[in-house]
């Protein structure tokens, strides 16, 4: 089957080649608004192929993959990997696109992301999913979190790599059977040149990750008011340990245009290809031209 997306590049104010999926949609969907995914720390554009897929039958959809990740260049200086500089650099991609208004969707650091360019330019997204993250994160997924990145492990087979993964992330997802593993595993890896299957990103992350104020910007909860009464899908994983639903609690005070769905049996972060959550998305961008 043809790919129904287009590799493309656009080139960071600091002369990096970044690479996106560009989904055009249906005879390039110029009467409704594109979407925007924006991917987890560690991931890269194949974690919203299934959504991306399925939201281009009505839409445009752009899959940006951030500095260090996917087929985006690394950066010579480690210290560019922030939500910061994610931001201006897909704030770059979109001026040069024309995109004033659009909807997000934003997975873990991609929420964080969205929160931070909602509070910059207020107005422009019309409609929000946010998966498995809010203006506060808990201590104890970060440090989890911590405890893999940049961790640089290889795997001689795609049955070991999905095999690494359920033992470092089991506990995420525990009904995953093998088949799912090697998905995930499909989703995170690539085969490097030697042969050995790989994460697909720059090891170099984890340095200004372990940084005060990386893993998560301060003052989120005020970038978080820029998105009050924005039809908003939080998605929340039950097993959750970024996510706590005390923060779930008070975002849906701060923003009542909020609905909230968690994902039984599962941890940080749900994949979006789920049923429920998959419905509820696309009844969210119903409403929205």
């Amino acid at each position: 089957m043809a790919a129904t997306y287009e590799d493309r590049y656009w080139t960071s104010s600091d002369g990096l080649d970044l690479h996106y999926r560009n989904y055009p949609g249906p005879d390039g969907s110029p009467a409704k608004l594109p979407v925007l995914c924006m991917h987890g720390l560690t991931r890269n554009a194949r974690d919203f192929a299934a959504l991306a897929e399925a939201l281009a039958a009505t839409r445009r959809v752009i899959v940006p993959e951030m500095r260090g990740r996917g087929l985006s260049d690394y950066a010579p200086d480690s210290d560019s990997y922030s939500p910061v500089t994610y931001v201006a650099d897909v704030e770059k991609l979109l001026a040069e696109q024309g995109i004033d208004r659009f909807v997000v969707v934003g997975t873990s650091m991609g929420g964080l992301m969205t929160m931070l360019m909602a509070a910059s330019k207020p107005g422009r997204m019309a409609a929000v999913v946010m998966n498995d993250v809010g203006p506060e994160v808990d201590a104890e997924g970060v440090a989890r979190i911590s405890g893999y990145v940049g961790q640089g492990r290889s795997y001689p087979t795609w049955v070991h790599a999905a095999r690494g993964l359920a033992e470092a992330h089991g506990a995420a997802f525990p009904d995953f059977d093998l088949d799912q593993w090697l998905e995930m595993a499909k989703r995170t890896m690539v085969v490097s040149q030697n042969g050995r299957i790989v994460f697909d990103y720059d090891m170099a992350i984890a340095e200004p990750f372990a940084k005060p104020g990386n893993a998560a910007p301060p003052n989120l909860w005020l970038a978080f008011e820029a998105l009050r009464g924005v039809p908003m899908l939080l998605v929340r994983g039950a097993l959750s340990d970024l996510l706590s639903e005390d923060t779930v609690k008070q975002m849906g005070v701060r923003n009542p245009a909020m609905r909230t769905i968690t994902v039984p049996r599962v941890g940080h972060a749900p994949t979006l290809d789920e049923p429920d959550v998959r419905a509820a998305i696309l009844a969210l961008l119903d409403g929205v031209e």
